[in-house]
């Protein structure tokens, strides 16, 4: 065999391999997605187009940014998917103004308490019963994608600054910026329910499925996502107070 054609087929085949390596890390990502977004959102649809992420980082990988290929791919394969649903209207306007209404009661309630408020107390602010604000978590379960976890870097507790080196990004002002950011989270973790702040921190931090949490609290998992919905709108509820650019 001409030594040009065997070095290409052994390419080809290397680009196989960790195609196939890496399709377990696609679908985990499609799947953490999935669950913030409506039913009508088709999962297969987030892995195929998790697919064509991971080819692109494949292909595109250069070992010499020192960076792992796959913390490179992870980037890309989210990066990819999160492009996808911003061309969607998966979000109603009528979900939208439910969580600002939620963030609203919750600002006020903080401000009269000076604390956080209960569920109960949520409700009572909004005009409408326990089990209405439950429905109203559900339905905004999905909103905060690409808003306050893409600022923050929440997501799965990694961010940009991980994957790819920019010398804009090492100005001490922006350091400075990021110092200041992570503190004001830490604060308003701090003053969430111990429930809300355990399921923030297995589903983020510890990188567990709804399911996966849901079986370590023993709570149902339908109650689990209400439950991150709520701390999801607090934190923005808080940032949104404290830190000029915590919005939408």
């Amino acid at each position: 065999m001409h030594p040009y054609k065997a070095a290409s087929e052994s390419k080809a085949e290397e680009r196989e391999r960790l195609i196939l390596e890496h399709l377990p890390q696609v679908r985990l990502i499609a799947r953490r997605i999935h669950e913030r977004l409506p039913e009508s959102v088709s999962l297969d649809d987030l892995i195929s187009t998790g697919i064509v992420g991971l080819i692109s980082a494949i292909d595109n990988f250069d070992a010499r940014h020192k960076v792992k290929l796959k913390t490179y791919a992870e980037y890309k394969i989210r990066g990819a998917i999160l492009d996808s649903l911003r061309g969607l209207d998966w979000a109603p306007r009528k979900q939208r103004k439910k969580a600002k209404q939620i963030e609203a009661a919750i600002a006020v309630l903080e401000q009269k308490l000076q604390r956080s408020p209960s569920e109960e107390e949520i409700a009572s602010e909004l005009g409408i019963d326990l089990d209405e604000y439950h429905s109203w978590l559900v339905d905004v379960r999905g909103v905060n994608l690409g808003s306050l976890e893409a600022v923050t870097g929440e997501e799965d507790g990694r961010d940009l600054l991980q994957f790819i080196s920019d010398s804009e990004e090492h100005w001490p002002s922006r350091l400075v910026e990021r110092s200041e950011l992570e503190r004001v989270l830490a604060e308003a973790i701090e003053k969430m329910p111990y429930i809300e702040r355990t399921i923030l921190s297995l589903y983020y931090y510890e990188e567990l499925t709804l399911r996966e949490v849901a079986k370590i609290v023993k709570l149902h998992e339908s109650r689990v996502s209400q439950l991150k919905s709520q701390a999801i709108l607090r934190l923005r509820s808080y940032i949104q107070k404290r830190w000029p650019g915590g919005r939408d």
